[in-house]
């Protein structure tokens, strides 16, 4: 939601595999990043309700609730010590073939 380089977005719950801009179940909550102190409601007792009928919130939606204060949010997280590989960039094993040693030739 919102306008070109004002966005204002909606937390809602929807079937996972529905289109991103598709059709939602539910809409609780709304976050605007642009106001400060950033702006994020949420009507916490449908979002327990939807996590005990099974819903898990995105990496993202997982994240922000957490740093606003929502309990419980930890297990949604996904770690974020993966290091990504830069452009042209090959697994470290893959990227040095290791030579055979040369034996050494005796000098009669």
């Amino acid at each position: 939601m919102g306008k070109r380089n004002r966005p204002h977005y909606r937390i809602v719950v929807a079937e996972h595999s529905a289109p991103v801009k598709g059709k939602i179940i539910e809409a609780f909550g709304f976050y605007n990043p642009l106001v400060e102190p950033k702006l994020l409601e949420v009507k916490q007792d449908r979002l327990q309700y939807w996590i005990s009928k099974g819903a898990k919130p995105s990496d993202t939606a997982a994240s922000l609730l957490k740093q606003h204060g929502i309990q419980g949010m930890d297990d949604y997280i996904a770690p974020r010590n993966k290091k990504k590989k830069g452009k042209g960039e090959e697994a470290p094993a893959a990227a040095a073939p290791v030579a055979a040693p040369v034996a050494e030739e005796k000098k009669a």
